[in-house]
């Protein structure tokens, strides 16, 4: 039987102020974290108690996933904000551009110039997070930390990309911090103010280290499946 505190609101309230005690304890603002709600695979009243409930950004790892349960959702809420923060290919550029308001995923040329030409094409040119792949994990995307800044460079001046942050996952046996210390530091240099990092693990961790969106799924949703 659901309680008050098990439900989506509840979960809710409860990551809310877990961000706010992170960011007080930071010296930082609360409002200056994004809370990223990651609805993927979740069950679609778990989302509607979560907009009820007042909350508008949420997070996508699949495109066709996202693409069968968010326009409803918007018809009723069309100020909803939607992050994709899964790999993306370059097949799916048109219906990411046509369904998405941030990519935070660019990670290789031939993905950015594909945007490119979907920014052009439409007239909707999405701000852009490149994603880093901070422990150089062969089987995750991302950019390797030593062609960010020229992977940058040409994001910003041959494809006219709006980059607005940078994005990082670390590896999972890793201590986050120096990942996030290290996303921060690329960041400062690149001149970028985004910095999505910090999950439900590490996402208090990620705030200390100046994230400005964490990507929260089960600590919001509960337990997939």
């Amino acid at each position: 039987m659901e309680t008050p505190e098990s439900s989506a609101a509840g979960r809710l309230a409860v990551v809310m102020g877990r961000i706010a005690a992170a960011a007080g304890a930071a010296g930082r603002d609360a409002g200056s974290v994004r809370l990223v709600a990651v609805s993927k695979l979740q069950p679609e009243e778990r989302i509607a108690g979560a907009l009820d409930a007042g909350h508008r950004l949420f997070g996508e790892n699949r495109v066709q996933e996202a693409e069968a349960r968010w326009p409803a959702f918007r018809e009723r809420f069309p100020d909803i904000a939607l992050h994709l923060i899964g790999g993306l290919q370059t097949n799916k550029v048109r219906a990411a551009v046509k369904l998405f308001d941030v990519i935070e995923t660019v990670d290789r040329p031939r993905l950015a110039a594909a945007l490119a030409r979907e920014f052009e094409r439409t007239g909707r040119a999405l701000p852009c997070f490149v994603q880093v792949n901070t422990g150089d994990e062969p089987q995750k995307g991302g950019v390797a930390p030593a062609g960010l800044d020229s992977f940058l460079d040409r994001c910003r001046t041959e494809y006219g990309l709006d980059v607005v942050g940078l994005m990082c996952i670390p590896p999972a046996e890793d201590p986050p911090g120096p990942h996030f210390a290290f996303l921060r530091e690329a960041a400062r240099r690149n001149g970028l103010a985004g910095l999505s990092m910090g999950m439900s693990a590490d996402f208090e961790t990620a705030i200390r280290f100046g994230a400005t969106h964490v990507r929260i799924g089960s600590a919001v949703f509960g337990a997939r499946g």
